[in-house]
């Protein structure tokens, strides 16, 4: 199998949670805007062509996601309720249930996707290194096997 891209961003800024608010209700903040779009730009910039984008159904994730994809002209988003408070099992299932995307892009939370980036590229979900709002890593599989440790961080990239 050739070699696949997997682009993880976590959503950007987000309002502060207001007394009995749902959190799955926040929006971006303008700081959030702003940075969804910078995220988007440096994607087009860097040549980013995903042909799947899966986003949690959060609405700062849907607004970063509808954002970034704007900026790339990338098909529609589609939603995934597990990517929303997501363990890194669940988000290598959903990895390994898009196994025919050749690059795809999932939008989603912290610490999930940290731990996932770490567990892909070294091997251990301990190790990762954080990923602030708006964070995009762009990761490569060399042979398309999803498996801890095999994965090069072909970017990391912050607002």
């Amino acid at each position: 199998m050739s070699s696949r891209d997997i682009i993880l961003i976590r959503h950007a800024h987000a309002e502060s949670s207001t007394l009995g608010q749902d959190d799955m209700a926040r929006a971006l903040s303008a700081t959030g805007i702003d940075e969804a779009k910078a995220a988007g730009a440096w994607l087009q910039q860097h040549g980013a062509t995903p042909d799947r984008v899966l986003c949690s159904p959060a609405v700062r994730a849907k607004s970063t996601c509808d954002l970034i994809a704007a900026a790339l002209g990338s098909a529609t988003a589609r939603e995934d309720v597990r990517i929303y408070e997501a363990t890194p099992a669940t988000l290598l299932r959903i990895l390994d249930e898009n196994a025919d995307s050749r690059c795809l892009m999932l939008v989603g939370h912290n610490p999930g996707l940290e731990a996932l980036v770490a567990l892909l590229s070294e091997g251990a979900s301990d190790s990762g290194r954080g990923m602030p709002p708006g964070a995009v890593a762009w990761l490569t599989i060399p042979h398309g096997d999803i498996e801890p440790g095999t994965a090069q961080v072909r970017h990391f990239w912050w607002p």
